[in-house]
């Protein structure tokens, strides 16, 4: 599987993720900060990434949209609020975990989200 990191997720996680053999890059290593979202899900779609963010609410209406219009899209992986950002080590052993569950990626159009166990 692998990862699109959101500009609201710390690009540390991905280094974490990447450290543990997880493809894994983020909106600020990309040159993606600032971008909307819709350009967030077209480049992580263009390089055949499941998109992770704690946006829930506006990513969840552009997977519908995405979907409506036939437009290309690998997956959505929302991280709960209840998964501290500032712990980066949890976060990445949270990412990892679900990599292993999931390592062909998700379905396109799938809505999944990280479980905090």
């Amino acid at each position: 599987m692998n990862f699109y990191l959101d500009e609201d997720i710390s690009p540390k996680v991905a280094q974490l993720l990447r450290k543990k053999s997880i493809d894994a890059v983020s909106a600020h290593e990309t040159g993606m900060l600032g971008a909307s979202d819709e350009e967030q899900l077209t480049a992580a779609t263009a390089d055949g990434r499941v998109l992770v963010t704690r946006n829930r609410d506006d990513f969840i209406l552009l997977t519908v949209r995405f979907f409506e219009d036939l437009k290309p899209h690998h997956g959505l992986l929302i991280v709960p609020h209840t998964i501290p950002g500032s712990n980066f080590n949890l976060f990445a052993t949270l990412l990892m975990k679900f990599a292993k569950k999931h390592p062909k990626g998700l379905v396109p159009y799938t809505i999944e989200f990280l479980s905090p166990r």
